[in-house]
């Protein structure tokens, strides 16, 4: 009997998917809590906090805890607006997907190429991320590894191909995995943060207005944002999963508003906790001290182990989130012929319901920045500065949309006459960040010859021009030409059905 509601549900949104020209290929089972723990282990917390802390706290000292709100509702501006569209488009692919029923055929597909390059080096941003909370773990266990960059490189490449396995074997398999660790990052990152701050408060619960004697000012502070700037993107995902998920017209804009609110409260929590718990501030700014040396001086060996572990655990399913929402924007594309080789990244496995040869594929792709590995913090602004730039322009063409009328119908999810001036502030703010992330620094956007370790240039494109661009232009601009090299040469000639949205009316 049981049977019944459920049946009719996905008889319903299998043909809700039908009216946009898709057949129902992946698995629906994903409900509210999966749908939300997606999004919000795709953000994870910890994994951001734990790459670029350092970072902030250098900079303008615990201060850098005021980026986190300002960062937060900035994004939550981007996010209302993503809700909405996931309300009207709930097909695999997000942004993707959203250019390309409000914006033409060559702006969309060229911020699709974008997007899903912003996807894969932020895969390999947080795979390289694990080692950081992961090696002290090892040597807590009493196995001794050396936190060198080579030991970084083969726990990221390992940890890569055991999350593309897990994809291959399915959604379900990565939401029950997911969900496990989502639960655990809650617990672990509140817990932990309320019991340094009640038993190792050491700087006083007004550290967040100390600048530990640096210099703040506009520079500093927007330098000190990169931390922030990293944690709190993703969100989308509830959306891009939008085919594997039940009701997803309800249940996606949900999911998107909710991993960013519990980002925030959770995140925020944290950071207040673990810099109150500092054991010298003078010497954690100038050895640019994180969360992992904070931890380790105030529990026991033990306890920091155990402490180290959860957010170890929290990372991989950040890891492993990531990917499978890359996995299905490549679907997207691929289903659409808008990708190289895209039958066979579009092809769903019948026994698993899950695209391998996408799956492969954007393994693939996350492994080639390992080939020249510098440290997580140079692919993750990278993976950053691509990810706002392919938010923005998803952001014009539906402010386009929205002056030109759209929406024309009904959605579960509706912003109504606050749409255009949340989306105008989204784009102020997107706009602003990129030029944030674009302007060079030796800090967040370095020329390859600046990135040394003693004698050695860690980052070496052995061309003269590129190792004195700053890396964030280059990055951009490679991903640029190789796309439009592509779309002109092969894909602006393939056939092209012009794209009309289907009747919303829910």
């Amino acid at each position: 009997m049981s049977s019944g509601p459920v049946t009719t549900d996905s008889a319903r949104d299998a043909a809700d998917l039908a009216r946009f020209g898709y057949k129902q290929e992946l698995k629906r089972t994903l409900g509210t809590f999966s749908s939300f723990a997606v999004a919000f282990s795709y953000i994870s917390p910890s994994t951001g906090i734990f790459t670029l802390y350092a970072l902030g706290l250098s900079f303008i000292g615990p201060v850098f805890f005021w980026t986190w709100p300002l960062v937060a509702l900035g994004q939550f501006m981007i996010a209302l607006n993503f809700a909405e569209l996931s309300s009207h488009y709930p097909v695999a692919g997000s942004v993707f997907q959203w250019t390309k029923y409000l914006a033409g055929r060559r702006y969309a597909w060229f911020n699709g190429w974008i997007y899903l390059f912003a996807g894969v080096i932020t895969v390999t941003a947080v795979v390289v991320t694990l080692p950081i909370a992961l090696i002290p773990v090892f040597n807590g266990l009493g196995w001794p590894m050396e936190n060198s960059l080579e030991n970084q490189r083969v726990i990221a490449v390992v940890t890569l191909i055991l999350i593309t396995v897990l994809n291959i074997f399915g959604v379900k398999l990565v939401s029950i995995v997911n969900n496990t660790g989502v639960v655990f990052e809650i617990l672990g990152m509140v817990v932990f943060a309320l019991i340094l701050a009640l038993f190792h408060n050491r700087q006083g619960i007004g550290v967040v207005f100390n600048s530990g004697g640096q210099d703040v000012n506009f520079s500093t502070f927007m330098a000190a944002m990169f931390m922030s700037l990293f944690v709190i993107y993703g969100f989308d995902t509830a959306s891009t999963l939008a085919e594997e998920t039940r009701d997803p017209r309800r249940e996606a804009p949900k999911a998107v508003l909710a991993s960013i609110i519990g980002a925030f409260v959770i995140g925020a929590i944290f950071l207040w906790g673990t810099l109150m718990a500092v054991p010298d501030l003078k010497e954690a700014i100038s050895k640019g001290m994180g969360p992992a040396q904070i931890i380790e001086a105030s529990f026991s060996p033990f306890w920091a182990t155990v402490y180290l572990l959860v957010v170890a655990a929290a990372i991989f399913v950040c890891c492993l989130s990531i990917m499978t929402s890359t996995i299905r924007l490549a679907f997207g594309m691929a289903r659409d012929n808008q990708l190289p080789l895209s039958q066979t990244l579009a092809k769903v496995s019948p026994a698993l319901h899950t695209p391998i040869g996408a799956s492969v594929a954007v393994a693939i792709l996350a492994a080639v920045p390992l080939l020249q590995y510098a440290g997580a913090g140079y692919i993750a602004i990278a993976a950053t500065g691509m990810i706002y730039l392919s938010y923005f322009l998803g952001n014009i063409a539906t402010l386009r949309a929205r002056l030109g009328g759209w929406p024309r119908v009904a959605a579960p999810f509706r912003l109504g006459r606050w749409g255009v001036l949340v989306n105008v502030l989204g784009l102020v703010w997107g706009g602003s960040m990129l030029v944030n992330f674009a302007y060079p620094r030796v800090c967040c956007n370095p020329k390859p010859v600046e990135t040394m370790s003693g004698d050695v240039q860690l980052l070496n494109f052995h061309n003269g021009f590129l190792n004195h661009t700053p890396v964030l232009w280059t990055v951009f601009g490679i991903i640029l030409l190789l796309g439009a090299v592509y779309y002109f040469a092969v894909q602006a000639g393939k056939p092209f059905t012009p794209v009309v949205p289907p009747d919303e009316a829910v």
